[in-house]
């Protein structure tokens, strides 16, 4: 390894946190444990938060604190200005190092074509707790089913070579709370011209536990309603990720199920097209249920649908208003506030 850490890539690993709590301590634990390729690590406390600048402090790492809570999007942004290795691996305070995170990561770039790449959580998060375990269960399989080349970023397991980062001006520091500002960076990385992998080798733990609330919320307001204005306004309809031809077909399906179930019992005869339906989501999603059951149980696949039918529900929902408000800024511009000040707190995140 040590012999890696001379020919590679210096790796400047970057981690915004804010009121991070055991999560951040349990990353800094893995940076600490499978960390040694790294060039530096900075943490970059985002305003008022003695007990995450107290605890980087205690593990040694360059830290920063920030005047004021602003985001991560601009925490990431001061933390590359003050890196010097020539690829920046933004890392969530909430998100923990595997043991070939890093190495992967070198391996990658000594490909020149290689502009980016974002990895995958892995299949054993960190929170036991049902709702934790399907949410990050879903993330995984949805990144190790993907396209290898990919059209957005992910702050929260990310790498970018720094001359790159900076040549399209980082990441937009107008999204103030917890969003879509990599998402966002990556359709500008893709309209650049710039190359952007997904390495299903480069895997790391998510932290979080999830509850119904911060789910739902982080789900509806900070991903689907501004994703959905930054489609329109990229004209981006890529076939990948969470927006491929399955996942359109299963919003659909819900929508059809749901009215003709609602209608049933005035015209019994559309109970069976409803069923139908529900038929054609199981079909539409059987490889994700069939993960389910072979990470974890039979049982546990069942509870998972009814979230996955109603996640294509809120999405479908969002999707709609989303598109409502974009057509609103189009048309009144100063009459709608854009996506970066939703009034929802980054705790919920």
């Amino acid at each position: 390894m040590p012999l890696l850490k001379s020919l590679y890539s210096k790796i400047s690993i970057i981690i915004p946190v804010y009121r991070g709590g055991e999560a951040f301590r349990r990353c800094l634990d893995s940076v600490e444990m499978f960390g040694s390729l790294a060039h530096e690590v900075i943490v970059v406390v985002d305003g008022d938060d003695a007990e995450s600048a107290s605890i980087a402090a205690a593990f040694g790492h360059k830290s920063i604190q920030l005047a004021v809570n602003a985001g991560p999007a601009k925490a990431r942004n001061f933390g590359a200005w003050q890196a010097s290795g020539d690829i920046l691996f933004f890392l969530d305070a909430d998100v923990a190092l595997g043991d070939q995170t890093l190495y992967q990561i070198q391996v990658a770039f000594e490909n020149s074509a290689l502009d980016a790449l974002i990895g995958s959580y892995d299949d054993a998060p960190g929170a036991p707790n049902f709702l934790s375990q399907y949410k990050n269960l879903l993330h995984h399989y949805t990144h190790q089913c993907a396209r290898g080349r990919a059209s957005t970023f992910w702050g929260a397991c990310g790498a970018i070579r720094r001359s790159v980062f900076f040549s399209v001006d980082g990441f937009d520091e107008t999204y103030r709370t917890p969003s879509i500002e990599d998402i966002e960076l990556g359709y500008r990385l893709t309209r650049h011209g710039y190359r952007i992998d997904l390495n299903k080798y480069v895997q790391v733990k998510h932290l979080k536990r999830w509850g119904i609330r911060s789910l739902l919320k982080a789900d509806f307001f900070y991903r689907a309603l501004p994703w959905t204005q930054l489609i329109w306004r990229d004209r981006n309809f890529v076939n990948d990720l969470n927006l491929d031809t399955n996942s359109r077909l299963s919003v659909i399906s819900v929508y059809l199920m749901m009215g003709l179930m609602l209608v049933s019992p005035w015209y019994p005869t559309l109970a069976i097209p409803s069923l139908a339906f529900g038929g054609l989501l199981l079909f539409l999603n059987a490889s994700v249920y069939r993960f389910f059951w072979k990470k974890r149980s039979f049982g546990f696949a069942l509870k998972v649908v009814p979230w996955h039918w109603l996640y294509y529900a809120y999405s479908g929902i969002a999707f709609v208003i989303g598109t409502f408000q974009y057509w609103l800024q189009q048309q009144f511009p100063v009459v709608v506030p854009s996506v970066s000040v939703l009034s929802v707190s980054q705790r919920d995140r």
